[in-house]
């Protein structure tokens, strides 16, 4: 049990509750998509379920596809760079990093009658498509730091060894390691005892560094019936690699005056998450064409089925006394891998677009999706001999708690300056997954964009700015302080502010 659960956790472990603090995390970052693909689309602010002809709709509406009148190849490189803003026990701190990737890869071969064939074939245009749609960036750096007197990291090691006394002898436990390392203290007075003396004051510091994406391969079949009428589906298989890194360190600061026999100085605790799988769904679409101005499009996404596993590394040296005590994975630790399913809520997207044939055009999407249907299948335990069963109704049950159904809104413009030129722009709005309004978690995305197209060559560029916050406790679930015989202290929280800036630019031919 203490093994599956350590696996898991991004920072740290605590046996008392088997509830995956990352898990939860896992879920939505797994579920809280947004289609980062052509800039094209990105110009406009992604809002692209209805107005198609362009590979990105693949990922959103593949009625788009029904759009299209001739063959098309594009590739979309990028360059993020992202930002955090950090307040910790009244210290700020900034990070930042930079990556360069592909959004986006594609091709999509259309048939398409003219003349007489034109005249008599309902289907005007019939599609196929192959590529890849970026729909989700995980690329990321933050960092806090401050310094504490009311709780220390090392009492969550402390409460694993005294949850259960064989904690101090299994690899696989915080109590393990923190008994090894000398983090906390031999059996005394009924319990062991952190030798943190944090009452005197310590700086805690974690820096954490996250990379990876989803990369959506995308199958498209669609067309165009009468003008009037386009149908298209999507066969999705995204693909996902999210490795997170933590280096959380406590030190005592001088003056500290609390008693300290043991001479501690420092611990750092590393942990690194490396999570890799891949899914299916299916996606179906439709636009239709009210008038030669204005046309309505709607689309079901079914959830997404994932095949995942996770890998956890993890060490601990302490600093004790001028001496440095330490275990890890290369020495001592085992590597933990579990396997496992999870399924993504399903999504549905309405859109409409007016359209202006010589000006431009004005579009909006609205997408919803219910976060609580969103669930882990865990399998049998890796001998077959041992049933999850109990821990996958706790964590589901827990995401039912914890999330709520939220609704998307984007919006975007696109004006021809000239024939082969155009500009674009765009904002969106994601909401609160969370039921407690107190979490603050809305993303907000800017973005702008500008065109050069002709019949058979096209490049786009845009960037997209967004912002969004979230909270995060270094460490947690201390339910009890065994030194002291009373309920913890509320345990500190940071505040972190993030900006994604997203340029990409695509270039594409048409044949």
């Amino acid at each position: 049990m203490k093994k599956f659960w350590l696996a898991l956790l991004p920072v740290f472990a605590v046996a008392l509750n088997p509830v995956s603090a990352q898990d939860l995390n896992e879920a939505l970052n797994l579920s809280n998509l947004s289609v980062q693909g052509t800039a094209r689309s990105m110009g406009f602010g992604n809002a692209l379920g209805s107005v198609g002809g362009d590979f990105s709709s693949l990922s959103v509406n593949p009625a788009g596809i029904g759009i299209y009148r001739s063959s098309e190849l594009s590739i979309t490189p990028s360059l993020k760079i992202n930002g955090a803003d950090a307040s910790y026990q009244g210290v700020n701190t900034s990070d930042f990093n930079g990556k360069l990737n592909f959004n986006n890869f594609g091709v999509v071969f259309t048939n398409a009658p003219s003349g007489k064939r034109y005249e008599r074939h309902s289907w005007k245009a019939v599609s196929f498509a192959i590529g890849m749609n970026r729909v989700a960036d995980f690329n990321h750096n933050y960092t806090y730091t401050g310094n504490n007197s009311t709780s220390s990291a090392s009492l969550a090691f402390e409460a694993d060894a005294n949850y259960d006394s064989n904690a101090v002898r299994d690899p696989s436990t915080l109590g393990y390691m923190g008994y090894t390392t000398n983090l906390i203290g031999g059996f005394i007075a009924g319990s062991y005892n952190s030798r943190v003396p944090y009452k005197g004051g310590i700086n805690q510091l974690n820096a954490v560094k996250e990379r990876g994406s989803i990369n959506e391969y995308v199958i498209s079949l669609g067309g165009n019936y009468k003008e009037k009428l386009m149908l298209g589906a999507t066969i999705g298989i995204p693909m996902l690699r999210y490795t997170r890194t933590s280096d959380y360190t406590e030190k005592i600061l001088t003056g500290n005056t609390a008693s300290n026999q043991y001479n501690f100085e420092s611990f750092t605790y590393n942990n690194k998450l490396d999570i890799s799988g891949g899914g299916i769904n299916l996606k179906l679409g439709a636009i239709y064409k009210l008038t030669d101005f204005f046309r309505i499009g709607a689309a079901i996404h079914t959830p997404t089925i994932y095949s995942i596993t996770d890998v956890s590394d993890y060490g601990i040296a302490t600093k004790i006394n001028g001496n440095i005590y330490d275990v890890s994975t290369a020495n001592d630790l085992p590597v933990f891998r579990f396997d496992y399913k999870f399924v993504t809520p399903l999504r549905s997207v309405l859109s409409a677009t007016f359209i202006l044939k010589k000006i431009g055009f004005l579009t909006a999407d609205y997408e919803f999706v219910d976060y609580t249907t969103m669930r882990f299948i865990y399998p049998a335990g890796l001998d077959g001999s041992v049933s999850y069963a109990y821990e996958a109704k706790q964590i589901n049950d827990a995401l039912k708690s914890m999330y709520k159904s939220a609704s998307n809104l984007r919006l975007g413009a696109e004006v021809k300056l000239s024939k082969y030129v155009m500009v674009r722009g765009g904002v969106g709005y994601y909401g609160n997954p969370y039921r407690n309004a107190d979490v603050p978690s809305e993303r907000i995305d800017i973005s702008a964009g500008v065109g050069y197209r002709k019949r058979s060559f096209f490049a786009d560029f845009a960037i997209i700015n967004s912002h969004y916050q979230f909270s995060e406790m270094p460490y947690s679930n201390i339910d009890f302080d065994y030194v002291n015989s009373t309920k913890a202290v509320a345990l500190p929280v940071a505040d972190i502010k993030a900006s994604i800036n997203n340029a990409a630019f695509t270039v594409g031919v048409k044949f």
